[in-house]
This record gives structure tokens, C-alpha cells and sequence, in this order.
């Protein structure tokens, strides 16, 4: 087997989550090329996943058009994979597998789905979203012990993160990043805590401890809640534009804790073992971080709105887990 594809229509954090299988097909096919499919949006995670000799992009959020369907599956037929596997579950994505005439198409199991599938794999939704990819790899034959995401970090981006936080001699800063997927607001999926909210988590654990560097990071989309967050804040904390995820990925291995919500930086807090506190509302916990006393997660009362977790309660974790992380 020489040239795998894998397809995963998901956001920068469905990417990391995917890096375990992509990481298992590259131990047991060491010699062949392997490419992924994802939409432009999520192109950049791939920059942290040495697994992954290209990426393709195709704007599956966007409503494409029979034409633009019909246009991947010829890029696809032209381009001669040995194998293809996917992390959809539709009909339609096996379909577009079939099409693309790939002897080997790995995916889950479903009465329609199998139709389209030369190797089906059960989908198990009740677990950590990661090993659901993971199981895929058992449509390769492939039995290999789940491990978390892992990201790389290369010797550009640690420069980088090294200069962003050359002020501190050393001390490990702690990271705030606000933001989320603009995708998941436009779907009514509330995860956003606010500005004023973050400020006083701040502002409790800078009481604590006073000398405690603190970073506020700014993705491409958060503008305007990192701007109210520094109205709010002014000089008590520092602020900082990544300005791609591998830097950013950097920037997290290198700091004492993230504080976050369901986000892809969680992901690459978790890809690089840096300790953590994210807030999640409506989304689970259990599907989303593997369970380890270091990634702690705030529930919103009755999974509903993340605005509702008390200051407090943020505060409160953040501190505990302060304890146990070195300084420098």
C-alpha cells in the first residue's frame, strides 16, 4: 500500500483529535504517503502532524455544488489511492468513496453505509471522540493500543515562543484563550464566556498570586471579546496574537496552565501535556478531553449556558492546579 487517503470534514480540533489514527497508519505504513481532505478552516493543525505528507482542501461547510462534488471525485480518482478512510458516518459520505474508485474504503458501519464500504468499522459514539477515531484504523487490521493526540513542535514556532516570552526568566506563564469556533455560535451552540466573567477569574488568581505572568491569547476570530477582555483587565495581564497553530501549539507547551472552553486550543493543550481548566456548556466533557487529574473540566449547571459556572469555581480550579505544575 503506497498512497492513503483520509477524509475529516471537521474543525482545527476534530483534526488533533484525529492525530492518533493518523499516527497509527503512519507506524504500520511507514513507506507510504498518506493525505488527508478537510476544509480550508482546518488546514493549519496539520502544520503540528508529522503523520501527514499533504493536505487537500475542500469546503465542505460551504454548500457545494454537484459540479464541486463531482469536481473532488475526479481529483481524488486521478491521484490513485490504495486506501481511503473517513470520519463520516453519512450515507453520502460513502457514497462519495465509492465514486472516487479506491479499491479499500474504511469507515463505520451502518446498514447503508456498508453498501459503499469494503471494510466497516462499529461506531462508538460513548467515548472519547479521539479513540472513535481511533477504531478506525481496525479497518486496516490494525490492533495498536489507543494514545492520546500528540502534535510536534518544530524548532521555528519554539523560537517564536521562546521571544514571546523572553520577559519572564524562565517562569512558565499562565495562558488565558477566550475564543471558540465561530462555526459552533452560528450553530447556537454557546461557548463563549464573557469578558467581564474572565476579568474576575483573573483578577482572583493574580490575588493569590501576585507575581503569576499571564497571558492573554488572541485567535483569528476573537477580536472583539479579547478586546473587551483588556478594557477589563488593563495592565494585569499581557496579550498575544499567534499567528499560526504552530506557534500557537509553542506558546501552550511552554506555559504552567491553558484556561479555555471547548475549543481547539484545548486540543493542543492536551497534544502537548500542558495542564488545563476549559468551561464547556452544552458539549461533554467525557468526549472530548481523555481522563487525567491535569485536564479538569467546569460543567455549566444542567449543560446549558457556560456563562452560568461561577467565577469562583473557575477560580478555584485554576488554583489547585497551580499548585501541582512547576513554575519554571
Amino acid at each position: 500500500m503506497t498512497r492513503i487517503l483520509a477524509l475529516n470534514p471537521g474543525g482545527i480540533g476534530d483534526q488533533v483529535l484525529f492525530f492518533p489514527t493518523l499516527r497509527g497508519l503512519r507506524e504500520r505504513f511507514a513507506q507510504s504517503r498518506i493525505e488527508v481532505v478537510v476544509e480550508p478552516r482546518s488546514q493549519g493543525a496539520y502544520r503540528v502532524c508529522p503523520s501527514v505528507n499533504e493536505t487537500l482542501t475542500f469546503d465542505f461547510k460551504g454548500d457545494p455544488s454537484l459540479a464541486d462534488w463531482m469536481n473532488l471525485i475526479g481529483i481524488l480518482r486521478d491521484r490513485r489511492y490504495d486506501a481511503v478512510l473517513s470520519v463520516g458516518s453519512s450515507s453520502l459520505v460513502a457514497l462519495l468513496l465509492w465514486m472516487t474508485g479506491i479499491p479499500k474504503r474504511v469507515g463505520y458501519s451502518a446498514w447503508i453505509t456498508e453498501r459503499f464500504l469494503t471494510d466497516s468499522v462499529p461506531l462508538n459514539r460513548d467515548q472519547y471522540a479521539a479513540q472513535m477515531y481511533h477504531d478506525l484504523l481496525q479497518g486496516f487490521g490494525i490492533q495498536r493500543a489507543f494514545t492520546p493526540p500528540q502534535a510536534a513542535v518544530y524548532s521555528e514556532d519554539e523560537r517564536w515562543a521562546t521571544q514571546a516570552l523572553a520577559s519572564l526568566g524562565g517562569r512558565k506563564p499562565l495562558l488565558l484563550h477566550p475564543g471558540a469556533s465561530k462555526l459552533a455560535e452560528l450553530k447556537g451552540i454557546r461557548k463563549l464566556y464573557p469578558a467581564a466573567q474572565w476579568a474576575q477569574v483573573v483578577q482572583k488568581l493574580l490575588v493569590k498570586e501576585a507575581d503569576l505572568p499571564f497571558f492573554v491569547v488572541q485567535g483569528p476570530e476573537d477580536s472583539e471579546l479579547v478586546t473587551a477582555i483588556k478594557g477589563e483587565l488593563a495592565d494585569q495581564a499581557r496579550f498575544v496574537q499567534p499567528p499560526d497553530v504552530g506557534k500557537l501549539t509553542a506558546l501552550i507547551e511552554r506555559s504552567r496552565l491553558l484556561l479555555c472552553v471547548d475549543s481547539a486550543p484545548m486540543h493542543l493543550a492536551v497534544a502537548t501535556g500542558t495542564p488545563l481548566v476549559a468551561l464547556f456548556g452544552p458539549t461533554l466533557p467525557t468526549k472530548l478531553l481523555p481522563e487525567e487529574p491535569k485536564y479538569v473540566a467546569l460543567v455549566s449547571p444542567e449543560r446549558d449556558k457556560v456563562e452560568r459556572i461561577p467565577v469562583e469555581t473557575v477560580a478555584a480550579a485554576a488554583i489547585k492546579l497551580l499548585a501541582k505544575t512547576p513554575v519554571a
